[in-house]
């Protein structure tokens, strides 16, 4: 039994597919090395052969197969590409479509557990297995499940949600989202960040699970003047009330204006917004701003500021003094650098930064420059 099963039907965004698979193969890459234990996975669909992704891309399925209480794997739902609300439903009810729900239906009532990104959490709402649970989907599409499922609680400034065994992510990008959240779960700490570092894909923190809140206007004048001035006052947002006065409205007609053009009311749109982006402190030296706004990392200019890679102390005075850690990350990426020069044959194997940064990687250099 394998630990994922990918649901695919016709016009399955190629991305959600493909990022899946790449991060399952990831994982079991690094889970091989470390001597972890490697998630396995396999393709599905309602009738199993050639399923022809969104853009012409395919991808060869296995059949459905009925699912029976035990040990289940986690089904795993990609988005379907659709321009409009309409078209979503039109889709839906088509009959592979329909099997596909009554698979989803049947495989959360034995047990298993399901997740799905962007339009295909409508599919999850279909088999009935959102019902009194928290959910999101993209942004855009929001609107129409909260219309279409009154008693799920839609989170659409969310970009995961985790209710039980349900999980759902929010455009189809968050389908990486999603995958980190289930490796770290179910395989563990150390193969998630592995994965992560690999793909560099960064899990984003708790602050960070959240869209911003401009992109669910949806078009409404009023809700784009909410949101910019949400962020505005970012981290310290205003009241319900106070924000209704400042936009000369009642609190009901902006609750009504938000809950057409999110989903979602006003206290969920207001309450979880990200973290500000972060500003420069009024008191840091005008020296490493200007080197922070030049684009070059702090530490870079203590490390072989001749054009040499010095010596080994130099270049830990350079990691460690005054800029800390960020030196240190400095120091890692010159050695990772001239480690991979040095891999192709392109830098000297006696280099100190080479050979301190081989020492704690895969990477191995050569010995001398080929002639």
């Amino acid at each position: 039994m394998a630990d994922f099963e990918l649901l695919l039907l016709d016009g399955t965004n190629p991305s959600g597919v493909a990022m899946t698979r790449d991060i399952l193969a990831a994982a079991a890459l690094a889970a091989a090395r470390g001597g972890l234990a490697a998630p396995t996975w396999v393709m599905r669909s309602p009738s199993g052969g050639h399923v022809r992704l969104q853009g012409g891309i395919g991808a060869e399925t296995r059949p459905l197969v009925r699912p029976r209480r035990g040990r289940l794997p986690v089904l795993l739902v990609p988005g379907i590409w659709v321009g409009a609300a309409a078209e979503l439903h039109a889709r839906l009810a088509a009959e592979d479509a329909r099997r596909a729900i009554a698979h989803v239906a049947a495989h959360v009532a034995a047990g298993g557990a399901v997740g799905a990104s962007c339009s295909a959490v409508f599919l999850l709402h279909a088999a009935g297995v959102l019902e009194g649970r928290h959910a999101t989907t993209t942004w855009w599409l929001a609107p129409e499940l909260a219309r279409v499922a009154p008693t799920v609680r839609v989170e659409a400034n969310r970009i995961l949600c985790v209710d039980g065994p349900v999980i759902t992510a929010g455009a189809a990008f968050a389908q990486s989202d999603l995958m980190l959240h289930l490796l770290r779960a179910r395989f563990g700490a150390r193969l998630a960040d592995g994965v992560s570092g690999v793909l560099l894909l960064h899990e984003r923190t708790q602050q960070a699970q959240f869209v911003l809140p401009a992109m669910l206007a949806s078009g409404d004048a009023l809700v784009g003047r909410l949101t910019r001035r949400v962020e505005a006052a970012l981290p310290s947002v205003p009241s319900v009330a106070q924000l209704a006065r400042e936009l000369c409205v009642s609190e009901r007609t902006l609750g009504r204006h938000v809950r057409h053009a999110t989903g979602m009311g006003t206290n969920a749109l207001t309450q979880h917004p990200p973290a500000p982006r972060a500003q420069p402190a009024a008191d840091e030296p005008d020296e490493r701003r200007a080197r922070r706004r030049s684009g070059r990392l702090p530490g870079c200019d203590r490390i072989a500021p001749t054009g040499t890679h010095g010596d080994r102390d130099d270049a830990g005075r350079g990691a460690r003094d005054g800029d800390g850690r960020a030196g240190t990350d400095a120091f890692e990426a010159h050695a990772l650098m001239h480690a991979r020069d040095a891999a192709r044959g392109g830098a000297p194997a006696q280099c100190p930064a080479v050979t301190a940064f081989a020492a704690r990687s895969s990477i191995r250099p050569s010995r001398s420059r080929p002639a």
